[in-house]
């Protein structure tokens, strides 16, 4: 190719050099951004030297942030209206932009997911090829990234990015109005252990994150996650994340092994950021041991379906339980469901707060906030008092 004047050829003109680069056995170090930038110029003066100049310093730029960096998905990673960025396969990508998704223009072929998605997780000591066709990772900034390749994605490889907001949060962006809020603070506060629950993307982590603002700031906290994605703002904080098996298929430490770690550290408050298996019946004991005020999150559709899954992964552990054993659990440890959920208008908002009852022949649990319309308003009083003392908590809900 010598010449390129057509504005709808220069896509092609950035893949060809591009590949020329990446061909090149003395290519620059990313780490040089101006030795990179000068190469890069000198290809695509030679692969098209009649690009307008405006159109090559464009291109040039795109190709500095392709190579040193995430490419079309950097614009998408600055938008802070951006929550989620959804890639499934070549030509087909979606964004979620305040609770909607919408579908976006990215000039990404198969080979170019792969290997923004190998640039993010490298230096996690990931791997992301046939024999290992899933990964999970976490961005710098603390956005969670899912990918899978084909043979499991037949349509070509999915990538999924989710985000968290860069600004800090609080209640009111779960429609939740004042009173109804120091509430949920007294609760928090007064050492009540809260499971808090919702759908996909209902959330459910970003509401753990504010109600802990509540916690105290001369108490220890251990967080235990699968993929670090918890942002709490006290001082004493101690962070643990799960790891995956490498390579070789050894070296995987579990969320349950980090949570019977965490009490040997020593915690005021345990907070995990998502039950999803056997660890649920060591969070239990974990929090029938007085560590009061702990929390965790749960994929559920209402308050009392989460007692009933948390109660059948309990007994995923397989330690001869009988049944009724662990809803005894259940119904000891926990004080209250806050059950998170989008609504029509895709708003994340807190659609209620239910008290569980201490029986333990079958679930049962009591409103005290529950959404109507814009508002949470009260329900029944709450009857268990607070764990901690210095809080009121019947006092707090009267004034909701």
């Amino acid at each position: 190719m010598t010449s390129v004047l057509d504005r709808n050829d220069l896509p092609a003109v950035k893949r060809a050099v591009h590949r020329r680069l990446l061909g090149e056995a003395g290519m620059p170090a990313a780490a040089d951004r101006a030795a990179l930038r000068d190469r890069l110029a000198a290809l695509l003066r030679d692969e098209a030297p009649l690009v307008p100049h405006a159109d090559a310093q464009r291109l040039l730029d795109e190709l500095v942030v392709e190579v040193d960096g995430l490419g079309p998905l950097e614009a998408l990673l600055a938008d802070p209206d951006v929550a989620e960025i959804m890639l499934n396969g070549p030509g087909r990508a979606f964004v979620e932009r305040h609770g909607r998704l919408e579908p976006v223009v990215l000039d990404l072929d198969a080979a170019d997911i792969v290997r923004l998605t190998e640039r993010i997780i490298a230096p996690l000591g990931l791997r992301l090829d046939r024999s290992a066709p899933m990964a999970d990772a976490r961005l710098p900034d603390g956005s969670r990234l899912h990918a899978v390749l084909p043979p499991l994605a037949p349509d070509g490889p999915c990538v999924t990015i989710r985000r968290f907001a860069s600004r800090a949060m609080s209640l009111a962006d779960f429609g939740v109005a004042e009173n109804a809020a120091a509430f949920l603070d007294a609760c928090v506060g007064g050492g009540w252990n809260l499971l808090v629950v919702g759908a996909t993307s209902a959330g459910k982590t970003t509401l753990l994150n504010v109600l802990s603002d509540a916690i105290a700031t001369d108490e220890r906290i251990v967080t235990i996650e699968e993929t670090a994605e918890l942002r709490l703002r006290q001082p004493h904080v101690v962070r643990l994340e799960a790891r995956p098996a490498n390579s070789e298929g050894v070296g995987a430490v579990s969320v349950r092994e980090l949570v019977r770690a965490a009490l040997r550290m020593r915690p005021d408050r345990v907070v995990v950021g998502e039950v999803r298996g056997a660890e649920a019946l060591d969070m239990l004991q974990a929090l029938n041991t007085g560590h009061d005020g702990s929390m965790c999150t749960l994929h559920a559709n209402s308050a009392l379906d989460a007692l009933h899954r948390l109660e059948t992964l309990a007994l995923f552990a397989d330690v001869g339980l009988p049944p009724a054993a662990v809803r005894a659990h259940v119904a000891a440890a926990l004080d209250a469901v806050v059950f998170v959920a989008r609504d029509r208008a895709g708003r994340r908002r807190v659609d209620h707060v239910a008290e569980i009852d201490a029986a333990t022949r079958s679930f049962s649990v009591r409103p005290l906030l529950v959404r109507d319309g814009d508002a949470l308003v009260a329900g029944q009083a709450p009857r268990r008092a607070a764990r901690r003392s210095g809080h009121d908590l019947v006092d707090a809900w009267s004034r909701c």
